[in-house]
């Protein structure tokens, strides 16, 4: 059976790192394994810039990718010898990405996003393959838009399970294979992404069409935490999660994993491993089939950059259903996704990621038909198994805005 391992670009963000990884592969004892690679280091917000100069004309997009190519450079000629053939292929990566930059943008800012930032899997994987082939570990760089289908849903594309599980159990047979992360293609061979952080779904996709008999991935922390060890002292690790706990964890914002991972992992009751590389020999944290849900301890969840938007009549009259259902027709024409509701009598409070592309599109459209307040910059805390002796020093000298509870979810939308 096929063992699933995914590397996040942490791992792989310089020569050093590599060479851990190198590492690790080379003494992991799995016969036949898929290797997912997200883009190395920053690179996928250094080509963000990219289509941000582009889209928005406001620097030249060519300086900013000369940056990215200025990296891998770096990379390539501490790794190989000039006359390696992986030079060539990172050249014509960046080739196509300039034939891109040299027409006027013509899609939406989502396709340039998926056409663009997509490269940083390609630069990594070609550098990761060459560079475990020349230390004997032996293995095929294979095109995941050969293996993952989907829609034209730019920057969130959703799944064809049907296509993609046939491709996936057509092309993934007796080798090792390295792959990338993030990356769908459509029926008409369009590049899309699953989402920012999409690697870990990617990885959990190959692992559900193929029966895998694991999945490993690959932090820079120790495994799942209860709480972000850059905002919180004395934090636990939770080292066995119920798939469910997990789902509900990721759902709320948790960054160890990618929220659509795991559902697909428990429907064929894969287990899920979550590892440091900088300490691979310790177990760090498994989600699986288990009845424990760590409601012993708190798990706090941070989401920054929160927007909260209130909405009622312009006539002054309550919200009820009808209302409602228009609300939530416009968060799906502009893929705005809740993460906080709530409704009085006259009015329905939300809280959303203030994406700049997606949140102003919808407050222009709320505004056709309804009153509209908001408050940006806003900080959106989930405390799961909350009690009464949760730890809220994260609250001095902040503002409550919304609070919600539910039996093992509390809410906070806070104003610094």
């Amino acid at each position: 059976m096929y063992s699933v391992l995914k590397f996040g670009g942490a791992s792989i963000k310089d020569v050093k790192s590599i060479k851990n990884v190198g590492n690790i592969l080379t003494n992991y004892l799995s016969k036949n394994t898929v290797i997912v690679f997200s883009a190395m280091g920053k690179v996928t917000n250094m080509l963000e810039n990219v289509v941000e100069c582009y889209f928005q004309k406001c620097k030249d997009p060519f300086k900013e990718l000369d940056k990215v190519k200025e990296f891998h450079n770096n990379i390539l000629d501490n790794l190989f010898q000039q006359n390696h053939a992986v030079f060539n292929s990172i050249n014509n990566l960046f080739v196509e990405v300039e034939w891109v930059l040299e027409e006027d943008p013509h899609q939406s800012y989502a396709y340039n996003y998926d056409q663009i930032v997509s490269i940083g899997e390609f630069l990594s994987t070609e550098i990761m393959s060459a560079y475990l082939n020349k230390i004997g570990f032996i293995n095929t760089l294979i095109d995941v838009r050969d293996l993952i289908k989907t829609d034209n849903n730019h920057r969130n594309a959703k799944i064809d399970w049907s296509e993609t599980s046939l491709a996936i159990k057509s092309k993934i047979k007796d080798k090792t294979f390295i792959t990338q992360g993030f990356i769908g293609c459509t029926s008409e061979n369009f590049t899309t992404t699953l989402g920012r952080e999409g690697s870990d779904f990617t990885a959990s996709i190959i692992a559900s069409s193929i029966d895998a008999a694991e999945v490993i991935i690959w932090k820079d922390v120790p495994g799942m935490m209860n709480a972000d060890p850059k905002y919180f002292k004395n934090t636990k690790l939770l080292k066995q999660i119920s798939y469910d706990e997990a789902i509900e964890l990721a759902y709320y914002g948790a960054k160890v994993i990618h929220p659509k991972t795991i559902q697909p992992l428990k429907h064929k009751s894969i287990p899920l491993q979550i590892k440091s590389f900088l300490t691979p020999l310790l177990t760090g944290s498994k989600i699986g089939s288990f009845k424990t849900d760590n409601q012993d301890s708190c798990s706090y969840i941070i989401k920054e950059n929160q927007i909260l938007i209130s909405i009622s009549d312009s006539n002054l009259s309550f919200i009820v259903e009808k209302h409602i259902s228009k609300i939530f027709n416009l968060l799906s024409r502009y893929s705005v996704r809740l993460n906080m509701m709530q409704n009085s009598a006259i009015s329905l409070s939300i809280c959303v990621d203030n994406d700049k592309y997606k949140v102003p599109s919808l407050i222009t459209a709320l505004q056709e038909e309804f009153q509209v307040y908001f408050n940006e910059k806003l900080i959106l805390y989930t405390i799961r198994h909350y009690n009464n002796d949760y730890n809220d020093d994260f609250l001095n000298n902040k503002q409550i805005l919304l609070e919600q509870r539910s039996r093992h979810t509390l809410q906070l939308v806070v104003k610094n």
